[in-house]
C-alpha cells in the first residue's frame, strides 16, 4: 500500500530519479537530529572524560558540572554543500554540548563539539564570534533550581499563610489539597550582567492558572548555588512595595495595607477552562469537515528528507529554537541553502513588578524542546504523518516526544489560480482553474503560556510561505487601576498586559548559485507629455531599482518606510526573457521595535532593530540568538549587530536574509479563556521573480478546463480522475457556465 501511495510522486516530481536528487537525498542524514543512539553515546563518552567530573543533571546540588543540552553541530556550509552537489562523501556528524561547570572555584558554561558520530572519540570547545566568553549567570533555569525556588517559596509563603489564605479565599502554596497556588517567573532576571534575581508572582493552581494571578509578588535573590544563602529583596501586595515579608505581615496585621479578598472560587464556572458554555446555533450531532486523501498521500518522506511536488527539502528540530529547513529545491534546483527559525521574543509591560520585568526570550527557555505532542484532527489533520522528536536538555538520557511534528498535505478551498472568459452575451468561451493543494510542514512550542504553532507551506508555485500563529494563554497580572494604561481588564482583579510578540528568522538563499545581489524596488511618480496629445500631460508611476551594495544598505530600520519589493537574484542567470532569476521576500507583518535602540535588554536583540537584514554567508555567524540572550541581554554572547557593523559587500554573494516578523497585542476579552489564532498569524512569503519561465504549477494535472460544445454543451477537460472517491462526492464534476436573468 505504501508503494501505491508514492506512485503519483514520481509524476509530481517531474520523472523519474536524477543526480541532484539523489544528491539531496544522500546529504539529508547531514542535518538530522541526533538520534538516540548518539545521545547516549555522547552522554557515555563526556562522562568518561575525568577532568571534567561530570555528574546527574538531576543530583539536587547546584553545585555540580554536569549536561545541560546536547544537540546536533551543523556542517560548514561549504562541506555540506560538497554532499548535496557532487555526491560527495558526508562530513562526520558532530553534536554540540553545553556543559555548566558548577563545581569549581570559578563557575562557567563552556560548549564543545563531539565528534565523530555515532562512537565519538574528541572534544573540542566551541567558541562565540569575537571570543566572548558565556558568563555563568546566564545559564537558563533547571528544574533543579526549580527546585530550589519552590522551596524558597514554601518558606516564604508559610510566613504570609493566613494573608494568602484570607486573599485567596482558601488557597495556599503547601498542604493545599485541590486549593492549591502555583507561580509564574519572570525573566530577564536583574537589571544588569551578574545578576540573577527573579520576580516571581503567585497564581491559582487550576486550569488556565495562567490567567489567576492572586497579587502576591516577590523578588528573589538565587545567585549564590547554596540556596540557604537565597534572599528575598522585595515583596509587592496590593500596588505597595515591602523589603520583606515580615513588614508586609506586620503591616497586614496592623491594617496598615488595605486587604485584598478574591471573588469566592467556583470550580464549575472557571472562566479560564476550555469546557464549553454559552448557546450554540451548529447542530452537534455530526462531524464538520474533514481532510481526505482518497487515493493516498502524493508526497514522500524518508527520515527527515521530504519530496513533494516538485519540492525536496531536509528538516530538523532545533532544541534551542525550533524548526528549520535545510537544501529546499524546486524541481532539484537550490532555492535555499537554510531556512530556520532563530528566535521569539514576547516583551510586556504593566503597574506591578513582574508585568514591567516581563521581557521574553524565549530560545532561552530552550524553545525547541518545547514541542509537545500534536492532537490529530486539531493541531493537524487525521490523515497527516506524525514524526517523533528526541531532545537533550536538562536530563540524563533523551527525551522522546511523541508525535510532536506533523506533514500533511492540504486544500486551500481556494483556487491556486482561475479565469472565468465571458462572452458577455450570457455565456462563455472558457472556464479554467487550478486548485490549491501545499504541503505543511508543522510543530509547535509551547513556552510556559504562549502556543506557537510554526508552519512551513509549500505551494505548487515555487511559493514557500513560513509562518508562526500564536495562541495560548495571555500573560496576565493582577488588576490595578493604574494597570489599564498598559492593558485591559478581562476579568475580576485580572489585567491583559499588552506585549509584542517579534520572530526572526535566517533565509540563506542560493538562487541559481552562490553569487545573489539584492535590489529594493519601489515607484516613483514620473509627468511627461502626452506623446498623443502634446498640449496635455501624463502622470504616471515609474519602476525605481535600487542596488543595496553593502550590508548597512541593506539593513531596513523599522521607524522607517519599507520598499514595496526586496528583490533577491543571480546577476550572471538568465531566464527565457532575459531577466536575472531571483526571488523576493514579501512580509506579513505588524513588528515594530520594542525599545529603544542600546537600551540595557535590547543589546540582547539587536536583530529586533529591523525587519530585515543582509549579510554575507559565514559559518561563524550561523545564528541571531543564543540560549543565553534571556538571563544576559546586556552583555549578549551573539550581538546581531555585529554581523553588519563591518558593512561588507553583497554583490554577488553568497547572502543571508535576517527576517523579522510580529505583531502587537493588547489583550482584551475575548482573550478568554485562550487567544486564537485568526488574526494572529504573521511571517513572509518567499515569491519566485523571473526565477521560472512561466507558472511552474502549469505541471500540476488537477487542471480544469471548461469549453462550451457546438451545441453548447460543457465540454470538460481535465487530467486526473473525473470521481475522486466517496469520501468527497460520488457525483462528477459538472460545470455549466451560463448566466441570465429570471
Amino acid at each position: 500500500m505504501r508503494l501505491l501511495c508514492l506512485l503519483p510522486l514520481v509524476f509530481l516530481a517531474g520523472g523519474g530519479a536524477s543526480r541532484p536528487r539523489d544528491w539531496a537525498h544522500h546529504g539529508a542524514p547531514m542535518f538530522a537530529d541526533l538520534t538516540v543512539q548518539e545521545m547516549k553515546a555522547v552522554h557515555s563518552y563526556l562522562h568518561a572524560v575525568p577532568e571534567m567530573h561530570l555528574t546527574s543533571a538531576e543530583s539536587k546540588t547546584l553545585k555540580k558540572n554536569s549536561i545541560l543540552l546536547m544537540e546536533l553541530h551543523v556542517p560548514k556550509k561549504h562541506e555540506a554543500l560538497r554532499a548535496l552537489d557532487r555526491g560527495h562523501a558526508r562530513p562526520p556528524r558532530q553534536a554540540r554540548v553545553i556543559i555548566q561547570f558548577g563545581n569549581q572555584s570559578k563557575p562557567n558554561i563552556t560548549e564543545y563539539t563531539v565528534s565523530p558520530l555515532p562512537r565519538p572519540k574528541t572534544h573540542k570547545v566551541r567558541t562565540f564570534k569575537g571570543g566572548r566568553p558565556v558568563a555563568f549567570d546566564s545559564r537558563p533555569i533547571t528544574s533543579v533550581e526549580y527546585h530550589h525556588l519552590t522551596k524558597t517559596l514554601e518558606k516564604i509563603t508559610m510566613r504570609a499563610h493566613t494573608l494568602l489564605l484570607e486573599t485567596t479565599g482558601g488557597f495556599s502554596f503547601t498542604n493545599c489539597s485541590n486549593r492549591c497556588l502555583t507561580f509564574s517567573d519572570i525573566a530577564p532576571r536583574g537589571l544588569g550582567p551578574g545578576e540573577r534575581r527573579t520576580w516571581i508572582m503567585l497564581q491559582k493552581f487550576v486550569e488556565g492558572y495562567f490567567i489567576h494571578p492572586v497579587g502576591f509578588e516577590v523578588l528573589i535573590n538565587h545567585r549564590d548555588l547554596d540556596p540557604e544563602k537565597w534572599t528575598v529583596e522585595k515583596v509587592w501586595y496590593n500596588s505597595m512595595y515591602f523589603d520583606s515579608v515580615e513588614e508586609l505581615v506586620e503591616k497586614y496585621e496592623s491594617g496598615k495595607v488595605g486587604k485584598v479578598k478574591l471573588p469566592d472560587h467556583d470550580e464549575n464556572d472557571l472562566f479560564s477552562t476550555y469546557v464549553p458554555r454559552g448557546h450554540l446555533n451548529t447542530p452537534t450531532d455530526i462531524h464538520g469537515p474533514k481532510l481526505v486523501e482518497p487515493q493516498g498521500r502524493r508526497y514522500y518522506i524518508d527520515r527527515n528528507f521530504v519530496e513533494y511536488a516538485g519540492w525536496s527539502f531536509a528538516y530538523r528540530v532545533r532544541s534551542t529554537a525550533g524548526l528549520q529547513v535545510f537544501d529546499l529545491r524546486f524541481n532539484g534546483e537550490r532555492i535555499a541553502y537554510e531556512i530556520s527559525l532563530q528566535e521569539a521574543i514576547a516583551f510586556y509591560a504593566g503597574d506591578t513588578p513582574a508585568a514591567m520585568q516581563t521581557k521574553y526570550i524565549d530560545a532561552g527557555w530552550a524553545m525547541g524542546t518545547s514541542n509537545y505532542e500534536l492532537a490529530p484532527g486539531i493541531d493537524c489533520p487525521e490523515i497527516a504523518t506524525f514524526v517523533d522528536l528526541y531532545h537533550f536538555f536538562d536530563t540524563d538520557k533523551p527525551v522522546r516526544y511523541r508525535n510532536a511534528l506533523c506533514i500533511f498535505e492540504m486544500t486551500t478551498a481556494m483556487p491556486l489560480r482561475r479565469h472565468f472568459d465571458s462572452d458577455f452575451h450570457g455565456g462563455y468561451n472558457f472556464f479554467g482553474g487550478l486548485d490549491n493543494t501545499v504541503l505543511v510542514l508543522r510543530t509547535t512550542s509551547t513556552v510556559y503560556n504562549y502556543d506557537y504553532i510554526w508552519d512551513f507551506v509549500f505551494y505548487q508555485n515555487g511559493v514557500v510561505e513560513v509562518k508562526v500563529s500564536a495562541t495560548g494563554y495571555i500573560h496576565a497580572t493582577f488588576f490595578t487601576p493604574n494597570g489599564l494604561h498598559y492593558g485591559t481588564k478581562v476579568y475580576d482583579y485580572v489585567l491583559g498586559n499588552l506585549h509584542t510578540h517579534l520572530i526572526h528568522y535566517k533565509v540563506d538563499l542560493d538562487l541559481a548559485g552562490r553569487e545573489n545581489s539584492v535590489e529594493s524596488m519601489d515607484l516613483r511618480f514620473v509627468n511627461i507629455t502626452n506623446p498623443w496629445s502634446p498640449g496635455h500631460f501624463v502622470v504616471q508611476s515609474k519602476l525605481h531599482r535600487t542596488e543595496l551594495k553593502t550590508e548597512r544598505s541593506a539593513a531596513f530600520r523599522f521607524g522607517r518606510k519599507f520598499p514595496r519589493y526586496v528583490h533577491f537574484y543571480n546577476p550572471s542567470e538568465k531566464n527565457k526573457w532575459g531577466h536575472s532569476r531571483g526571488y523576493r521576500i514579501q512580509l506579513n507583518s505588524h513588528a515594530h521595535s520594542v525599545l529603544p535602540r542600546g537600551w540595557r535588554e535590547e543589546n540582547g536583540i539587536s536583530w529586533s532593530r529591523y525587519p530585515l537584514a543582509v549579510t554575507r554567508h559565514k559559518d561563524h555567524e550561523a545564528t541571531s540568538s543564543s540560549i543565553y540572550a534571556q538571563n544576559d541581554p546586556w552583555e549578549p554572547a551573539v550581538s546581531f549587530e555585529d554581523y553588519i557593523r563591518n558593512d561588507e559587500d553583497i554583490v554577488k554573494k553568497d547572502l543571508v536574509a535576517w527576517v523579522t516578523v510580529g505583531f502587537l497585542h493588547v489583550p482584551h476579552s475575548e482573550d478568554i479563556p485562550n487567544t486564537a489564532t485568526p488574526g494572529n498569524a504573521v511571517g513572509f512569503f518567499l515569491r519566485p521573480f523571473n526565477f521560472f519561465d512561466e507558472d511552474p504549477s502549469l505541471a500540476s494535472r488537477s487542471t480544469v478546463i471548461v469549453r462550451p460544445g457546438p451545441d453548447g454543451t460543457p465540454r470538460v477537460q481535465r487530467w486526473t480522475p473525473e470521481v475522486v472517491g466517496h469520501c468527497v462526492t460520488q457525483q462528477p464534476f459538472f460545470y455549466n457556465g451560463t448566466y441570465g436573468g429570471v
